[in-house]
């Protein structure tokens, strides 16, 4: 007979740490900001920046990586973004996402709130707001990856960039799938409506 006592919840689960950044968020999206936080204790990086979430978008959603394009363009983006701590990333250790000219002394991220950087917090907003413009929905891999690409000074952009990937002609394709996953939506909430009638009139009839 299986024991119904719950596990203890690993130390470095999202669950183990319970975090107000995940408000809002989809399941799937929650799992890509941990993988993002995790990225950058493990990494030793002060705070986790839009680098740090592009990573883990590309790592865990397939979808963002259908919109960046095919294997040798995400080959080279991945490439870029493990080698952060050498070549054009030693110069982000010393400073703050948004405020390049603020020197910090750096210490590990710890996963709280303060610990984004400026530019990753206003992304995971914008990722909210897109999500609520839809109708309340919770924040998905694409509303976060549309918020990393709209700005052009980010972090994220900048590795883009170095990859050869143009952010802009992203946010055309981006917009592309939230319309046609908001297509997919509707159509499955007019299919579960249409379900829902036909069972009732069932109902009825059996009732007769």
């Amino acid at each position: 007979m299986q024991s119904r006592t719950a596990r203890p919840t690993a130390p470095d689960s999202p669950e183990a740490h319970p975090h107000q950044d995940a408000a809002g968020l989809g399941v799937e999206l929650a799992t890509v900001v941990a993988g993002a936080r995790r990225r950058a204790v493990r990494d030793g990086d002060r705070q986790v920046d839009t680098a740090h979430l592009l990573h883990s978008l590309l790592e865990q959603d397939p979808e963002v990586r259908s919109v960046v394009g095919g294997p040798p363009q995400l080959a080279r983006l991945l490439g870029y973004l493990v080698q952060r701590s050498i070549g054009y990333g030693l110069r982000w250790q010393g400073s703050v996402e948004d405020s390049g000219a603020i020197a910090v002394v750096p210490r590990p991220a710890t996963g709280e709130a303060g610990d984004w950087s400026p530019a990753a917090a206003d992304a995971l907003r914008q990722a909210r707001e897109r999500a609520r413009r839809r109708g309340g929905h919770a924040a998905d891999a694409p509303d976060l990856f549309a918020a990393l690409v709209a700005d052009p000074d980010s972090r994220a952009v900048e590795v883009l960039e170095r990859a050869g990937i143009d952010a802009r002609e992203l946010s055309e394709r981006i917009s592309t799938l939230s319309a046609d996953r908001s297509a997919d939506r509707s159509a499955d909430r007019s299919a579960d409506r249409s379900a829902d009638r036909s069972a009732e009139r069932r109902a009825a009839w059996g009732a007769e």
